[in-house]
């Protein structure tokens, strides 16, 4: 008797065409997810030691003979040796390269500069190779701009630390004829019996909204760049005026009334000296919430 396919009952047909592809997917997609897999390990694997081989360390080195280790750590001590001559060259052709209009008659202090060069020779980091450049040319025309104690502080910034100072820095504020840049961020007035019937209104503005969030606060308060809290100024009369810069933006500040004090950030001596050297840019969204906040108590202009 001849089988044709109506001799097998239904129940028996559909479950082989519903589960075969089922399975040839299953089993082509294994291999897929392992080679992937296998591809990411082995590119970490590649990372780890493109890494090390900046420092001169591969596994080629583990060796019981003593010739081969005493040649592999001649060769580490020559790659060390020649990336911290090629990070003072950077450093150097940087410093060529930077204009500094004002300049003094006085020497370098010499143990200024082999304190900064056994520093710089350790920063790898382009963009901080950059500004090491930047404060050496400064201090060659004007000695005595950076502290030793600058220098060592900076020695431990990263590149992610300097960014989060140039945060801070493009919304700092100086008043005329001095030299410390203070984040302003708000006001606070001494309470009376008519401010029972004022309007509620906000008298700091959210850092966080403007681009500088708590937690770079307190990273700048670790970093030693800025205090590790507000500060206020002496409180205002009525009628006296006072000017701030920030960036390019000048604003006059007149006092509505008496008993107003303005609420900041200070930078330390070593943040002001670092101040000078980041370039700045303007934070329109911080200007235009910190004007909305203080026209409550300061005519601006």
């Amino acid at each position: 008797m001849k089988i044709s396919p109506q001799h097998f009952p239904p129940e028996v047909k559909k479950p082989q065409a519903a589960d075969s592809p089922k399975v040839k997917n299953q089993s082509a997609q294994a291999p897929t997810e392992n080679v992937s897999g296998a591809m990411k390990a082995e590119a970490g694997r590649q990372r780890m030691l493109s890494w090390f081989a900046r420092v001169g360390i591969s596994p080629a080195m583990q060796s019981s003979d003593p010739k081969k280790q005493k040649h592999a750590l001649e060769r580490r001590k020559h790659i060390l040796e020649t990336q911290k001559a090629s990070n003072l060259q950077a450093v150097l052709n940087i410093a060529l390269n930077v204009t500094i209009n004002e300049q003094t008659s006085d020497n370098l202090d010499p143990d200024w500069f082999f304190a900064f060069s056994s520093m710089a020779e350790e920063i790898y980091s382009p963009p901080m190779q950059e500004l090491w450049g930047k404060i050496f040319a400064v201090e060659v025309a004007r000695p005595g701009s950076f502290s030793l104690r600058t220098l060592q502080l900076l020695k431990t910034l990263t590149h992610r630390d300097a960014k989060v100072f140039n945060k801070a820095v493009n919304i700092a504020s100086r008043r005329n004829n001095d030299a410390v840049p203070r984040i302003l961020v708000g006001y606070h007035r001494r309470k009376g019996l008519f401010s029972l019937f004022r309007k509620p209104v906000p008298e700091q503005i959210n850092l966080s909204t403007v681009g500088l969030s708590y937690p770079d606060l307190l990273s700048l308060q670790e970093m030693k760049l800025i205090y590790a809290s507000e500060i206020e100024s002496g409180e205002y009369a009525e009628g006296q005026e006072v000017s701030w810069r920030c960036n390019n933006d000048l604003m006059t500040l007149t006092c509505k009334s008496s008993g107003v004090a303005l609420v900041y950030y200070k930078f330390t001596s070593v943040g002001s000296e670092l101040y000078k050297l980041v370039p700045k840019s303007q934070n329109e969204a911080y200007l235009n919430q910190l004007k909305l906040v203080l026209n409550e108590v300061f005519n601006i202009r």
